[in-house]
């Protein structure tokens, strides 16, 4: 129980640092800098989590920035997607396909 509580406190002290930040800072109060550095912070945190999935594969995770990487290939097939279409569902779809089509070919 007590790891529980230390958990959902945490919790809610992690989000009440970010909140404030959203409810208490006026969006023309921030400099130009910090709000031109914002713009990237969603694609940065999205790039930090989808990098180590499509590039390490395999039973002990190894390297793998080949060809040979069906991974690999269906995320660049979504990204090319992605900036043709500009369309987030047929980025997910056109990338799983690809990807699904690739281990099945594989």
């Amino acid at each position: 129980m007590t790891i529980w509580a230390v958990l959902l406190g945490m919790g809610a002290v992690t989000y009440g640092i970010r909140l404030s930040v959203l409810a208490f800072v006026r969006h023309d109060a921030l400099p130009d800098l910090a709000r031109e550095a914002l713009r990237y912070l969603l694609p940065a945190v999205l790039v930090a989590i989808i990098a180590p999935a499509v590039l390490y594969v395999g039973e002990n995770s190894t390297f793998s920035a080949t060809p040979d990487n069906e991974r690999l290939v269906a995320a660049l097939v979504a990204g090319a997607t992605a900036w043709v279409t500009r369309n987030v569902w047929l980025t997910v779809s056109v990338g799983m396909a690809a990807l699904w089509l690739l281990q099945w070919a594989m």
